[in-house]
């Protein structure tokens, strides 16, 4: 089972970025090395986590990075996307813990010894829990705790990075964390989301300084994500509340990066529930990057609501992966293509792709074709974009190897590689060796 495209597809030069994408809370473990952060503490909080799990063990990868190395590197990749444990390598006074910056530098090296590109993602939602103690992303200084932290990082780790994004998803850290609290630090109010977001961006336009400043040799940029809103029906109801949806949810990060500016909608937001925006954020936020990290999984479907402007309408009879979103390859296509069109970003990745699905072993094998299916798809909806001008430079599936799911523990499995919790045994699923054929048949 291989991964097909059409014969000159951009894709398969070798030119493109094929690479597998992790997240340190997610596979780390070794929680004893680092200081506490936010999804220790949402962790230890009952009901929070559906299986009641947590992030202490996760793939032990603290541990078993070397052997992890080599199955990246087994897998023919160009590139590997990581993050960095804030809390792993600043102590909680604000200096650099060496033991926790020695075990990325370790890693980086080897990674390097194997020819495999570094994209480091220097926030992936684990702030450190002493930060949040003093507000974490509702309070506007530690925008400033993690300008110092990116600048701790980047003068660590010198010439072993190839791209680095500032932030991941400040949707999911913004909107579930601080405002509906289905994720860390498990805050609700409308009031909160449009603040900590504001921190957020802010927090990517001071490291944006410093990446310029510090390492003009590296791709510097932002990974967002992205659920493109469709309307139930044609009708100017429908139209009007999913326009207000995509930019309550999508645009809202994208336009200030790109356009240096809030979408209109903030003018119709209670004083309360909008940010507190000083001289000069917007133009830090909107410091020039090199690229757009895209993250897509799936689309969202509205309809107007009389109170809440839009409401999200769940489809019936469609086919949905095990987390329960919708597959719709063709949304992926649009998306790209609109924000080619709104933003003009200099150069896109796919950060993250991907399908939770419940997969089985059947004599040592995962046969894993649903997954094999929604890649193909999505592959194509990519392949659709870049014929029609998107330029969009590489991508990475989501994920390199099951891992701790947030709220959902270790229910969903996102990996191309099946990782037995109790073994800790990695094992490469028809996915990964399908996502292997077609990385390096290219070099035939």
């Amino acid at each position: 089972m291989a991964f097909t495209f059409p014969k000159h597809s951009k894709m398969l030069s070798p030119a493109f970025t094929y690479g597998v994408a992790t997240a340190s809370f997610q596979i780390e473990g070794g929680i004893e090395h680092r200081a506490p952060c936010i999804w220790d503490t949402f962790c230890a909080k009952e009901g929070n986590i559906i299986d009641g799990s947590n992030g202490a063990i996760a793939c032990d990868h603290f541990n078993r990075w070397q052997e992890d190395v080599e199955l990246i590197s087994s897998l023919g990749v160009d590139a590997y996307r990581l993050s960095i444990s804030w809390p792993r390598v600043i102590k909680d006074d604000g200096t650099v813990n060496q033991e926790g910056m020695n075990f990325y530098v370790r890693l980086l090296d080897k990674l390097k010894e194997k020819s495999i590109k570094v994209f480091v993602t220097l926030y992936h939602w684990d702030l450190p829990q002493h930060l949040e103690n003093k507000g974490g992303w509702l309070n506007r200084d530690t925008a400033f705790k993690f300008q110092e932290y990116a600048a701790h990082v980047v003068k660590a780790l010198g010439d072993r990075v190839y791209a680095y994004a500032t932030l991941n998803e400040p949707f999911c850290s913004a909107y579930l964390g601080y405002e509906i609290g289905v994720h860390a630090p498990g805050l609700v109010g409308k009031e909160n989301g449009r603040k900590a977001a504001h921190h957020l961006l802010l927090a990517h336009g001071l490291a944006m300084k410093v990446l310029a400043k510090e390492s003009p040799n590296t791709l510097n940029g932002i990974v967002l994500n992205f659920t493109p809103g469709y309307p139930l029906t044609d009708s100017d109801e429908n139209i009007k509340a999913t326009a207000m949806a995509n930019e309550y949810h999508n645009y809202w990060y994208a336009k200030p990066i790109f356009d240096g500016e809030y979408p209109a909608l903030i003018e119709t937001l209670p004083k309360a529930h909008q940010p507190d925006i000083f001289d000069g954020d917007m133009a830090i936020i909107s410091h020039p990057v090199d690229f757009l990290g895209v993250n897509f999984y799936t689309r969202a479907v509205y309809e107007a609501d009389e109170q809440e402007g839009f409401k999200e309408v769940q489809l019936p009879n469609v086919e949905r992966t095990d987390i329960g979103w919708e597959v719709y390859p063709q949304a992926f296509t649009d998306l790209l293509v609109d924000l080619n069109e709104r933003y003009q970003p200099p150069a896109i990745f796919i950060t993250e792709n991907g399908a939770s699905i419940d997969d089985e072993i059947e004599d040592g094998n995962i046969n894993d074709e649903r997954r094999v299916s929604y890649y193909q798809r999505h592959l194509n909806a990519v392949n659709d974009a870049i014929e029609q001008g998107v330029p969009v430079q590489g991508y990475f599936a989501w994920s390199l190897m099951d891992n701790f799911e947030w709220a959902e523990g270790y229910l969903k499995r996102f990996g191309i590689v099946y990782v037995d919790y109790k073994t800790q045994q990695r094992t490469i699923k028809q996915s990964g060796l399908a996502y292997r054929q077609l990385v390096m048949g290219r070099h035939k």
